[in-house]
């Protein structure tokens, strides 16, 4: 093997490691934005586990965020809330940095 295929093989195996834990990720702050909409719908911890799991089921749903945004602004409005697309999106930026940071540090 030439060192060429090397460094090819090496960024290979970083860009794959990379997408694994931007994937767990995103599994993450989804489940993390699901406690969240959970406790200010006044959801037991039970409730708030398997509603969680369902917002983390909605991302498969679509690629992209869409449709996990339109799932927590829908079941808000179903819960009578009103919280603004702005609270929502924001959340999720917040949570997203969390959640990248707890699984580079193997949380």
């Amino acid at each position: 093997m030439t060192t060429f295929d090397d460094r090819e093989k090496g960024f290979e195996t970083k860009f794959a490691l990379d997408q694994e834990q931007e994937f767990k990720a995103v599994a993450r702050r989804n489940k993390l934005l699901g406690l969240w909409a959970a406790e200010k719908m006044g959801l037991n911890a039970d409730g708030a586990e398997q509603y969680a799991s369902a917002v983390v089921r909605a991302d498969f749903e679509q690629p992209g965020e869409e449709d996990v945004f339109r799932k927590i602004a829908g079941d808000f409005k179903g819960a009578g809330l009103t919280v603004s697309e702005g609270e929502i999106r924001s959340k999720m930026d917040e949570l997203a940095s969390i959640a990248r940071d707890q699984i580079r540090a193997g949380e």
